[in-house]
């Protein structure tokens, strides 16, 4: 009876996480709802895990549990790897075109022949270019300039 109390005091944490993240995160948040209440309901009816994993092949209601979780541990780390390495490409165009946008500007700064001065006007515009397509690509949070 203790485990079933502190299993539902975990999992009600979760639940009332979840439904905080909703709006941040509507996959997410729909997700750890449904696990959370699933979890629940197994906390409290453990005969019904033990029927389900008999039908899935597995001895032990908890066993079922614990295989579960595994696999969906291993999803959770995968979809994080795979959203830092996103940003970490992010974080490498954002630097380029920044860089690229510093030296247009040291270059346009120094005194140059006109024509050169065209030169680096263009590459000034074309740096800005990548730095407003990144600024307005799907899916993307505008951040402010400091």
């Amino acid at each position: 009876m203790i485990a079933q109390v502190f299993l539902s005091v975990l999992l009600a944490i979760v639940l009332l996480y979840a439904v905080s993240t909703l709006r941040k995160a509507p996959v997410v948040g729909i997700a750890a709802i449904l696990t959370a209440m699933c979890g629940l309901y197994l906390v409290w009816f453990p005969s019904h895990a033990t029927g389900l994993a008999h039908l899935a092949g597995v001895g032990r209601g908890a066993d079922l549990v614990v295989y579960t979780w595994v696999v969906i541990s291993l999803l959770m780390l995968l979809n994080l790897h795979l959203k830092l390495r996103a940003q970490m490409e992010e974080i490498t165009r954002l630097a380029r075109a920044v860089a690229l946008a510093e030296a247009a500007r040291a270059a346009a700064s120094d005194t140059m022949p006109p024509a050169a001065d065209t030169a680096a006007a263009e590459r000034t515009e074309r740096a800005g270019a990548v730095i407003r397509s990144l600024a307005e690509a799907p899916g993307r949070t505008p951040v402010a300039p400091s």
